[in-house]
């Protein structure tokens, strides 16, 4: 099959963008008449992951050189091959193909064009089909979406796995509603159907940072067990936000039911791309199975129209400053981890808890770190109450510090503001 097509790749990359699909398909068509080819260009055909998992397999390499990158990602991480020009013969299901990856720009991005030649076209359209539905399915990752690309992201699935309802403290009736809510939901398909309800959610975690958010979020995506798409941003390097929106929620409902997190939503959505967004949740499309977990430290910036219409948010879940209860269960679990000599004793637990009123749970675990440190500094020979009490005191005032910083910025700015008016006035 390879006689008489040598230097397809080099020839075709030499030519203008618009000739290149082209030139390639009617080489192929002509070396191999008898059998069926089709092209893609479609993000999902991610032909290394399916090879790597063993759905496939490389039988040869054609003549041609094969151009592989690869992708340092980070220390300690796995290094990432890709194949942004290359020519296989490829076994799979008793079927051997014939595979031709070229990549080259187009516009501001480039993009890798595949051509499957086959026995037929439906063998060629099944083993695509295959590639691509492999590829859509997240089994041991956590999708992650970040400045215009998915990846799938193993160091946050392990994260996500470490993180359970058990080790998490939080106002009982808050936790009980979020794990009920959500189990419930998912196992209400049938019903919604029934009665011609969208069998869709959003929610939103409300409140200001270091209370738990992130962490529930996490907990509760372990234990409803579903794909989760990560939202960071809607930023990219090419495209529009909107256009990035589109992508997300179309990645969504194909792999529905599952779960998509937006993390610090008030930072995504602004003037120009909220009407598209609003679109995406309830607009003009169907989110069938689809979970929208937002959450925000500042409520206030958010449009009303995305907090106060029920079938686009219609859960609000607010995470409020731990409570004396929340705090003592804090501490109580912090204290279990820790050896015998580095623990609090009850008093002291409680004499701590009566001077971190107004503490976040980042504000806590802080206090509990510095105090194990200045334990340690201090060649344990003063007791972990003593030190813990000092600790308290000293992120108070470091809290107020912050207050009034903020305070005197804010005046700053409005003498500022009100000089610019006056100056604007003459």
């Amino acid at each position: 099959m390879f006689m008489g097509i040598n230097n397809l790749i080099a020839e075709a990359l030499a030519l203008p963008n618009d000739l290149i699909a082209y030139h390639v398909g009617r080489r192929l068509a002509e070396v191999y008449s008898e059998d069926a080819i089709i092209e893609g260009r479609n993000w999902y055909f991610e032909l290394e992951e399916y090879v790597c998992a063993e759905k496939c397999f490389i039988a040869e390499e054609h003549e041609e050189f094969n151009h592989v990158r690869t992708d340092w990602e980070g220390i300690g991480k796995k290094q990432e091959r890709s194949f942004e020009n290359s020519w296989f013969k490829v076994l799979w299901n008793n079927h051997l193909f014939e595979v031709v990856l070229i990549t080259w720009a187009e516009g501001c991005y480039r993009r890798r064009h595949h051509w499957i030649i086959a026995e037929s076209h439906e063998v060629a359209e099944a083993f695509q089909d295959a590639v691509c539905t492999f590829s859509c399915e997240v089994n041991g990752e956590i999708l992650v979406y970040r400045d215009g690309y998915f990846e799938k992201n193993q160091q946050l699935f392990k994260a996500i796995k470490a993180s359970t309802f058990d080790n998490l403290i939080l106002d009982e009736s808050l936790r009980n509603a979020l794990q009920s809510d959500f189990v419930q939901f998912f196992a209400s398909k049938e019903m919604y159907e029934r009665y011609n309800i969208p069998w869709k959610r959003g929610a939103v975690f409300i409140g200001p940072p270091g209370n738990g958010k992130t962490h529930t979020v996490k907990a509760l995506i372990n234990k409803l067990d579903k794909p989760c798409i990560y939202v960071r941003n809607f930023k990219a390097d090419y495209g529009t936000e909107q256009e990035k929106m589109a992508e997300v929620f179309e990645r969504a409902r194909m792999t529905a039911p599952c779960i998509v997190v937006l993390e610090d939503l008030d930072a995504m959505i602004n003037e120009e791309n909220r009407a598209f967004f609003l679109n995406e949740l309830d607009g003009f499309q169907i989110n069938k199975g689809v979970v929208v977990l937002a959450t925000t430290n500042h409520p206030e910036k958010l449009d009303p129209a995305i907090l106060d219409r029920p079938s686009r948010f219609d859960r609000k879940y607010n995470f409020n400053l731990p409570g004396e209860r929340e705090r003592i269960a804090y501490l109580e679990h912090w204290n279990k981890q820790l050896q015998a000599e580095m623990r609090l004793t009850d008093a002291g637990t409680g004499l701590i808890v009566s001077r971190t009123e107004g503490f976040s749970f980042a504000y806590l675990k802080e206090l509990v770190m510095s105090s194990m440190v200045q334990w340690i500094s201090s060649d344990r020979a003063r007791s972990m109450n003593e030190i813990g009490i000092e600790q308290a005191e000293s992120l108070r005032n470091q809290m107020a510090g912050n207050v009034r910083g903020q305070q005197t910025a804010n005046a700053t700015r409005f003498k500022l503001l009100k000089r610019a008016a006056n100056l604007m006035a003459f």
